[in-house]
Parts: structure tokens; sequence; C-alpha cells
């Protein structure tokens, strides 16, 4: 019963509301009888700035090389730019001292492409070797031999944690 009740307020709700396919838009001059349609308004576009710096074939390159000695930081990048083609390489000094060099290409069609390398560094470096004083002396109670501990450990069986048990048949 609750649920009949609440669709008849909702159709009279509705009813009440007015046509469901009237226009938005009505012009306060011209009213409209039951029913009827708004003739469609033509918008007027406004035109469409250009930007005066756009470049429709975008074209640079650059390079830069870091050597510092003082830190240790070795790294360098240079990149190329023809259109929508984006051509370039960067490496630098991995912690473990190789070069890690990445050659990367973008392109429309095949997205971005990278290619990396590891190589050892061109020189390698030095090392300074410093020897050690030689000891010659005995080491106390080295004739003494050290005591053979027989205690017997589980058996594993096969590497599966199955240790030895007593047999009680």
């Amino acid at each position: 019963m609750a649920f009949k009740l609440i669709v008849l307020a909702a159709l009279v709700a509705v009813s009440q509301a007015g046509y469901l396919g009237a226009p938005a838009v009505v012009a306060p001059a011209a009213p409209l009888a039951y029913g009827a349609y708004a003739a469609p308004v033509a918008k007027a576009i406004a035109p469409v700035a250009v930007d005066t710096d756009y470049d429709p074939h975008p074209q640079y390159s650059y390079a830069y090389d870091i050597q510092d000695a003082l830190t240790g930081d070795a790294k360098s990048q240079q990149e190329s730019r023809d259109g929508d083609v984006v051509q370039g390489s960067y490496s630098l000094v991995e912690p473990d001292g190789t070069v890690r060099t990445v050659e990367y290409t973008a392109d429309p069609v095949n997205g971005f492409n990278a290619v990396v390398h590891k190589t050892p560094l061109a020189a390698p470096v030095a090392k300074v070797a410093v020897a050690a004083p030689v000891a010659h002396v005995a080491a106390p109670f080295a004739h003494v031999a050290a005591p053979v501990a027989k205690v017997a450990a589980p058996f594993a069986y096969g590497g599966l944690g199955y240790a030895a048990r007593p047999y009680y048949g």
C-alpha cells in the first residue's frame, strides 16, 4: 500500500512540473503554446586566437658534460629535436664504477624507446698498495691441539627438516 502511495505522489509531482520535453530557454517576449518548441538560436563563435610564437616544426639541440674531480660527479647528456622526433643520450657513473649510457628516441609512431649500455670506466682507478709489517713471533700455545666436540646433531632427511626420532617399536 505504501508503494502505491509513493508512486501516486511521484506521478502528481511530475504532472505539476509541466511538459517534460520543453526547451530550457524561452524568450520572454515570445510565449509558446503548449507543446511548441522554440526555434534554434544561432551562436556567435568567437575567432580562435592564434599563437604567433607557435612553431609547427620545432627544432633544437643541446648538450652538457660535467666532470667534477672534487665530488666525483661525472655525467653528460645530449639531445636534439627535429619536428616530432627526439633523439638523445645521457650517461653517468654508477656507484659500482661502471658507466651507464642510455640512448633514446621518441616519435609519434613508435613512442619512447631506450637502449641501456653498461661499460667499465675507461681508465681504472689506481689503488695504492701498502705493505704490512711482517711479524715473526710464534703464537703462544700453537702446539696445543683444539678439543674436538663430539656432539651428535639431529639428522636432517633430504633437507626437508625431518629430524631423526627414536623408534619405539
